[in-house]
């Protein structure tokens, strides 16, 4: 759209600026006026002036005033198309994806840790730095860590079959969550959709669409969330207006004139409950929706696939069948607002969630819902493909049992199923008084601690062994590559992800090599992107493939040293080619100065100058190449603490005091006078190291030194730890 503006100033009394303009001091107007058609445009112009010179027709002549007209068009938007600029002029399907706006998201996002999983994933954490220390140190502990490794999945499996509801409505509001629209395509072959309600606006907290599975269509409408902050501010959190309600309602009639079945997504907080939404029926949109969906002939299946709150969930999901995926809510009003109602504080959320009641088994157990859909373990974020491919095969069979039903079996269906909740039959008379078991919920026991104490003692043996790492050869990275190479195919086959790899790479090989790096075609490009999606999406399951991760993790590191070695060897290439022979010789004086004074000689001052003349030529030599020269620093020497010194001597002086009482027990007296005499006579070097040898073997034998090396370990730790201090008698540049 093109925005015409016209601005027109009557300039009274005035004086001219100094850019050649007026000062406004007199009456002005103004004109601002959007035209979209061509016609309108010209009969405004006409009007504008027939205005304009009526109201100027005094004051245009015999006066000093100016009258000036500024037009300023404007250049709308490009319209925001779906189509990429540069599509694949090639491409032979799936079209249909580029209508939508629903793309993958440019960045991955970030893993999210609920709270109760915090102490499995640490665990995870601990298991893979226990597989790096054997792989480091060559120990084989390997029964050890798979027992471990067993134990942990046991406690992830018992964590995930025994949560509590509050813990499952808190996977159900996992951000990393797979939406409606991830749903939708996944599960379909085509998939086309449809906005607006034809009477507001389009509410982007409900999507609807005609999608085919099988080969059959079927019309669906559904909450859909955010992927991300930006994505849920657009969306609304998935809380319609009635905007959002009677798009669907107008859906749901066109899929029953054309006798699609309907398939809705349930995951919403519920119904936007603003001043606005309120004012434009918010309720009454819902109400139409409910009865609507009474009456309508074709067969509804609806999907709980995150939260369903209140009425704004039930207004799409009045079904003859409803499922519920595993970690899914249902409930007439969220824990927190039930908790600050009943306890005056949303703390006790957790005691509200169980006493309503709102998870997948309950309402299973109530006949409320007709099924629970399985999540893989972690949620339906740690494997989306896998929840989705299950969400189809249960709307597939219910609608294989549904289409065999006429008009009238179906419509009684739909109305006996929600007549039947909470044991109501028809013509049976209600008791008055019935026993409830108040029995509490069983709570779930992690046996975290019990495996964390089993790595704690695993890790310390390794410590103890006191083995050091295997150096990182060339062999050692080949054969790290080629056990990630059979890992990942065992991972692959595990996955089922095996056909479809062969699939991608048979079609690869197929793909015409002319011209030389030709780019894949872009479904195929496609095909084999989502296909590493999935793998990553399976091997980011908490407790999956956790020796995989650690070569991987390994792996990655290995590279990034090789990458830095060769940067490193490339720079002192350059450096070492920039340096001349004279500052080669200046810095062999360097060295030779350093090594006299690391041994106590004293420096004359031509050296001392020689010496600093050289570090300011490696100064510029190092600024030519480029790079930057932050200080000269020292070597830095641990400086131990007063008390830590008392330490040293007292150590010092026990073991010169046990050496002296093995030389008096031991009779090594003559023996160590026998040495010095033949040192004096400048006897042959041989026989003076093998009398020392001797007596060395014979102090070590009677000497009890077990206690004192602990003492001395103990020392070198504490001075490890001490902070480091700059020593000015051994500084280099």
């Amino acid at each position: 759209m093109t925005t015409l503006s016209f601005v027109a100033a009557n300039f009274g009394r005035g004086r001219r600026g100094e850019d050649g303009g007026f000062f406004e001091l007199g009456s002005h107007f103004y004109f601002g006026m959007d035209f979209f058609a061509g016609k309108f445009f010209r009969s405004s112009i006409r009007w504008v002036n027939r205005y304009w010179s009526k109201a100027l027709e005094d004051s245009w002549i015999g006066s000093n005033r100016r009258f000036s007209v500024i037009a300023k068009v404007k250049k709308g938007r490009k319209h925001d198309y779906p189509w990429p600029d540069d599509i694949d002029p090639n491409i032979s399907s799936g079209h249909l994806t580029y209508l939508s706006y629903f793309k993958p998201l440019d960045e991955k996002p970030k893993p999210v840790t609920l709270g109760f999983e915090k102490p499995l994933v640490d665990l995870e954490k601990k298991i893979v730095e226990i597989r790096r220390m054997a792989d480091e140190t060559g120990l084989d502990f390997s029964d050890q860590i798979n027992a471990l490794e067993s134990k942990y999945q046991q406690a992830l499996k018992d964590l995930y079959t025994r949560l509590t509801p509050i813990q499952r409505l808190s996977i159900a509001r996992h951000p990393n969550r797979p939406t409606v629209l991830d749903h939708i395509f996944n599960i379909t072959e085509k998939w086309v959709e449809l906005h607006g309600d034809r009477a507001g606006y389009d509410d982007p907290a409900i999507v609807t669409g005609i999608g085919s599975m099988d080969g059959k269509s079927y019309m669906f409408i559904g909450h859909q969330k955010g992927r991300n902050t930006k994505e849920n501010i657009a969306r609304n959190f998935a809380m319609p207006t009635p905007h959002g309600y009677r798009k669907a309602l107008r859906m749901m009639k066109y899929a029953d004139h054309h006798g699609f079945p309907i398939i809705t997504f349930v995951d919403t907080p519920g119904a936007f409950a603003d001043l606005k939404s309120e004012e434009l029926g918010q309720g009454e949109a819902i109400a139409q929706n409910l009865r609507t969906m009474f009456g309508l002939k074709v067969p509804i299946v609806t999907v709980v696939t995150g939260e369903g709150g209140s009425g704004g969930a039930l207004a799409i999901a009045c079904a003859n069948k409803m499922f519920m995926l595993e970690n899914s809510a249902f409930y007439v009003a969220s824990p927190e607002a039930c908790a600050a109602i009943l306890w005056k504080s949303s703390q006790a959320a957790p005691k509200a969630a169980e006493k309503l009641r709102i998870t997948a088994q309950e309402h299973y157990r109530l006949k409320i819902a007709d099924a629970i859909i399985p999540e893989p373990l972690g949620g339906a974020h740690a494997d989306p493909m896998w929840t989705s491919q299950q969400i189809k095969v249960a709307i597939t069979q219910a609608m294989e049992e549904l289409t065999k039903m006429d008009v009238e079996d179906l419509l009684r269906h739909r109305r006996l199923k929600y007549r039947s909740i909470g044991g109501f039959q028809e013509g049976v008379m209600i008791e008055p008084e019935r026993k409830r078991n108040m029995k509490s919920s069983d709570v779930n026991v992690l046996n975290a601690a019990d495996i964390d104490s089993e790595l704690e003692n695993l890790k310390k043996k390794f410590l103890e062994a006191n083995v050091l790492p295997e150096p990182i050869t060339s062999q050692a990275i080949k054969k790290l590559k080629e056990d990630v190479d059979q890992e990942i195919t065992k991972a692959f086959i595990s996955m089922d992800l095996k056909e479809k790899l062969e699939s991608v790479k048979l079609e690869v090989s197929k793909a015409p090599s002319d011209p030389p790096n030709q780019p894949l075609n872009q479904n195929l490009k496609d095909r084999a992107d989502k296909l590493m999606q999935q793998f990553k999406q399976k091997l980011s399951r908490p407790g999956a493939y956790l020796g995989l991760k650690q070569k991987l993790e390994k792996l990655n590191i290995v590279n990034r040293l090789s990458e830095l070695n060769a940067k490193r060897d490339k720079l002192r290439l350059e450096i070492n080619q920039k340096v001349s022979e004279e500052l080669k010789a200046k810095m062999e004086v360097l060295k030779k100065a350093q090594e006299k004074f690391s041994k106590g000689y004293p420096l004359d001052k031509d050296l001392i100058e020689e010496v600093e003349r050289a570090k300011k030529e490696l100064v510029e030599v190092l600024r030519s190449n480029g790079l930057e020269i932050i200080g000269v620093t020292k070597r830095k020497v641990a400086t131990p603490t007063p008390e830590l010194q008392e330490k040293i001597v007292n150590v010092n002086k026990e073991i010169y005091e046990r050496i002296g009482n093995v030389i008096d027990v031991a009779g090594l007296n003559g023996k160590i006078e026998e040495l010095k005499t033949e040192a004096v006579k400048g006897s042959n070097l041989a026989e003076l190291e093998e009398i020392e040898a001797e007596i060395k073997e014979r102090i070590l034998s009677a000497l009890e030194i077990r206690d004192l090396k602990e003492k001395v370990e103990n020392l070198r730790v504490e001075l490890a730890s001490t902070p480091d201090k700059v020593g000015p008698e051994k500084g280099r540049s």
